[in-house]
């Protein structure tokens, strides 16, 4: 008995020491106040939980109240200093591959795969970055302007013979139609296999509790992962068997890449790389113009503004019926406005993930070597002090100002050397399929609409509109047009 009881008592000492060593890590210097929460879940179940809020997420909004805009918590196991401060982002972005490297959960990496441009670092991330360039850079986005109206005039014609359409659904048909035509040459209507599919159970799962059991969103996002991978390299697999003579695509270069001699590529890399593209390419577009919509659908006094820079575009137009020129979508200033509010205000990315490489001190807090760091974008953007009434859709609080990058208040698209490669293509698209539906179309709200972050931006029943050519438009009233 008496064993027992000391048995007991030793148990009790081990778990209570854990405990303690839980919520306080050991740090030479002074940590970020914070709570690591409970022993091995940390606070993933408070980051995790959903909210219908536009407003600085609370998991983040409550503990920069209680502790500041510098503080610790514990995510999925994993220590991790959390940075609402601007000057610390900054700090974070100007040092990436010195003292800071681009890191994420294990749960990310699982998801993404261990050889996701994410993950990796120095000569490898720049290599697969010009890579990217080559497809997503400026000159290649000239030569795809008729393709992406012709794309965002089909998806609206297609829409307009329907009695509603949900267009997160509708355009990231379109957007994901188009990338994957330009990285694989993949026709949709001629594969007897559907990869969007997979992404979609993918995309279901992607941020949701990382619990991999049969049922669980999680699980399933797994699973959408491996049958579009395998789908990826039985397509690359065909290509290098039966080269192509005519237009290239982003497969070719691939496989030239792989058959060169002290080739740094491998099939692995490349096929991450492919699966990133088309995942990003679509489902964050794609959320940001339905975003864009639905707050033009709330706003009329800028949907009137953004029209009549449209149709001031046809005016000046020899041929009325010519498509979108370069010219013309660089001249689209209150469209990049419109924009650049409304990713301020969707915050499509909650957190931008980094690890410490050695010790470091900011601000009289010392970060450890090895912690990760979360910059937190929502944080920045909504900020009061910097953003007069920052909730409020006013894409002319941008008027004067040219971002072409990342600053210590608008991190949108990343910062740093992993600005977002794609962002131009994203613009593109965007404006594009605007300037295709307030001078064509004219559209309602029929449904839905509504938000949900878990944390990251969801519309859970979708946003659906009614949408009519304007030649044949309709006298019902609540569709959005100049009269």
């Amino acid at each position: 008995m008496w064993g027992l009881c000391v048995g007991v008592l030793v148990v009790i000492c081990i778990v209570t020491h854990w405990v303690y060593r839980w919520r306080n890590p050991s740090c030479n210097g002074k940590l970020p106040p914070g709570s690591m929460g409970l022993p091995l879940l940390g606070e993933s179940l408070q980051f995790f939980s959903p909210n219908t809020s536009s407003d600085i997420p609370p998991f983040i909004k409550q503990r920069m109240k209680r502790y500041g805009p510098i503080f610790k918590t514990n995510l999925v196991g994993r220590p991790v200093v959390v940075s609402a401060d601007p000057d610390l982002n900054y700090f974070i972005f100007q040092q990436e591959g010195k003292i800071f490297q681009s890191w994420y959960p294990d749960t990310f990496t699982e998801i993404f795969g261990k050889q996701n441009v994410g993950s990796l670092h120095g000569f490898m991330y720049k290599y697969l970055k010009n890579m990217m360039l080559n497809l997503f850079g400026p000159e290649s986005l000239k030569k795809m302007l008729s393709e992406v109206e012709e794309a965002a005039c089909r998806t609206l014609q297609q829409s307009s013979c329907q009695d509603s359409v949900e267009l997160k659904d509708a355009t990231a048909r379109m957007i994901f139609d188009l990338t994957a035509k330009k990285l694989i040459s993949y026709d949709s209507t001629r594969s007897p296999e559907n990869l969007r599919k997979n992404f979609v159970a993918f995309i279901q799962g992607l941020i949701s509790f990382p619990l991999d059991i049969p049922g669980t969103a999680y699980h399933k996002c797994l699973q959408g992962r491996k049958k579009a991978m395998k789908m990826l390299k039985n397509m690359l697999q065909e290509r290098r068997e039966m080269p192509r003579k005519q237009q290239k695509d982003f497969f070719d270069y691939v496989i030239e890449e792989l058959r060169k001699e002290g080739t740094v590529l491998t099939e692995a890399i490349a096929l991450d790389l492919m699966f990133v593209l088309l995942f990003a390419s679509f489902e964050t577009t794609s959320l940001a113009l339905t975003y864009a919509i639905k707050l033009l659908s709330d706003n009329p006094l800028v949907f009137k503004q953004l029209q009549e820079e449209h149709e001031a575009i046809l005016e000046r137009r020899e041929d009325p019926n010519s498509g979108v020129t370069w010219q013309e979508y660089k001249s689209m200033t209150f469209t990049f406005q419109l924009i650049t509010e409304t990713v301020r205000l969707a915050n499509i990315v909650p957190g931008i993930f980094r690890k410490a490489l050695r010790e470091i001190n900011f601000k009289g807090y010392t970060i450890p070597a090895g912690w990760a760091v979360m910059v937190c974008p929502p944080a920045v953007h909504l900020n009061p002090t910097k953003y007069q009434d920052p909730l409020a859709f006013n894409p002319k609080r941008w008027e004067g100002m040219e971002l072409n990058g990342a600053t210590k208040h608008f991190m949108a698209f990343g910062g740093g050397m992993r600005f977002c490669v794609g962002t131009d293509f994203a613009k593109v698209q965007m404006a594009v399929f605007l300037h295709c539906l307030v001078t064509k179309y004219r559209w309602r709200p029929i449904k839905g609409g509504n938000i949900v972050r878990t944390p990251g931006l969801q519309f859970p029943n979708g946003f659906h509109v009614q949408i009519a050519e304007k030649d044949r438009r309709k006298r019902e009233p609540g569709y959005r047009t100049i009269h």
